[in-house]
């Protein structure tokens, strides 16, 4: 606790609206430092004794703090009290839609993981009966966590959302079970549910959870079976006019063959970096015998990444030649956007980890004067989701907190 943060000052407010910005001020500082007595709240917000004593019992009252405990041993009475947040005064889901799967997190009002569970979807799975079980996962789930309602449910998915009509959408096609699951959840369990392209979703999770902590502009380079990124400019999540801000798997490259279409990617960048193009470069450096085509691209690239890392000087060459196909999108979005840092996440840019990453940003040095650091991702394979469950969690806090100060800004 190193900062003060004081009530605002210069404008003139009622005494109820004073009395709210107090209490949002208390309750954010309980949150992001956890518990804490009356007399740190003080130092903190810095208001008056007699005003932090009123705010407590006002937020002891409503059910949103609560004793947690008393800061010493041999300290006794009002002034050793530690107040905490009740985590359980809300719920929220994060719900993370793949083509061949939903996985599921309930998590209560500080984020914390309360019970996870995942379905898996098969292609010829009836879309209706897919809808249906993936909203009674998300109940089952929620009561198996001790949760009687959902305050909000965030969800993940590929694709684009609609920033005019909320609809998701995809140039490439998605199956048709993944547009109309989030208002099936709206409807089913009477929760606000709020869409959300997975990659975005991703991003939350890397600045709040994983690599870029220290960082307000960045930009996430998803590589997986699919190619995408997430662009974070001064803490703003940047969608774009139509919510396609990041589709840089359209991104016409030197390399690829031919061009890509408005139906179609397969001429951009997709074509040298997704997993399949990932499988045909490290058969053609002796790597992976796997054939080409099929669900298992994916997973076949990841592998392949993960033994070339371990093989170390032998699989360089496959190592340098991907980098410098990763480089041609991570040097574009440098040079448009001047971010400073890039992520390599998704399956196959968390499998390079930091020798992809060194090797790319090296490539990008010399095709770029602007300096731009390459990260390997950090939060592994539940990013998406972890990001859906920050997301329903900033929303609920907003809610109850009364001040929308979630840490991207839309």
């Amino acid at each position: 606790m190193t900062s003060t943060r004081g009530p605002a000052a210069g404008r003139t407010a009622s005494p109820a609206t004073a009395r709210a910005i107090n209490d949002r001020l208390a309750l954010h500082l309980l949150k992001d430092e956890g518990p804490l007595t009356a007399g740190q709240l003080k130092t903190l917000t810095g208001l008056s004794r007699p005003t932090v004593a009123d705010l407590v019992e006002r937020l002891r009252a409503a059910g949103l703090v609560a004793i947690v405990g008393e800061s010493g041993a041999e300290r006794r009475g009002p002034n050793a009290r530690v107040y905490g947040i009740v985590a359980d005064s809300a719920y929220v889901a994060g719900v993370d839609v793949r083509t061949d799967s939903v996985a599921v997190c309930v998590a209560d009002l500080l984020g914390r993981t309360l019970a996870e569970a995942s379905l898996p979807v098969a292609a010829d799975t009836d879309p209706a009966r897919t809808v249906s079980g993936a909203v009674a996962l998300v109940a089952r789930t929620a009561r198996r966590a001790g949760a009687d309602r959902l305050h909000h449910i965030g969800v993940g998915a590929p694709g684009l959302v609609d920033p005019a009509t909320g609809e998701l959408d995809s140039p490439g096609g998605l199956p048709s079970w993944h547009r109309e699951l989030a208002a099936a959840l709206h409807r089913g369990l009477a929760a606000p549910v709020l869409l959300e392209n997975e990659v975005n979703l991703a991003a939350v999770a890397e600045q709040r959870l994983g690599a870029v902590r220290d960082r307000d502009t960045f930009v996430l380079l998803w590589l997986g079976h699919g190619v995408g990124a997430a662009v974070v400019l001064d803490r703003v999540l940047r969608r774009g006019a139509s919510g396609g801000t990041g589709e840089i798997g359209f991104l016409p490259v030197p390399g690829a063959a031919g061009l890509p279409s408005a139906t179609g990617c397969d001429g951009g960048f997709h074509a040298l970096v997704g997993s399949r193009a990932i499988g045909e470069l490290a058969r053609e450096h002796g790597l992976c015998a796997a054939p080409a085509g099929g669900a298992d691209d994916a997973a076949t690239a990841e592998a392949v990444l993960c033994e070339a890392v371990a093989a170390g000087e032998p699989a360089a060459p496959f190592l340098d030649a991907l980098a410098a196909r990763v480089a041609l999108g991570a040097a574009a979005v440098s040079a448009v956007l001047d971010p400073g840092c890039v992520v390599l996440g998704g399956e196959t840019g968390r499998a390079g980890g930091p020798a992809l990453a060194q090797r790319v940003e090296a490539q990008v040095a010399r095709m770029s004067p602007l300096r731009t650091e390459i990260r390997p991702g950090a939060v592994g394979g539940t990013g998406v989701l972890r990001g859906a469950v920050l997301t329903a969690t900033d929303a609920a806090q907003n809610d109850l907190f009364g001040a929308d100060q979630g840490v991207f800004r839309t």
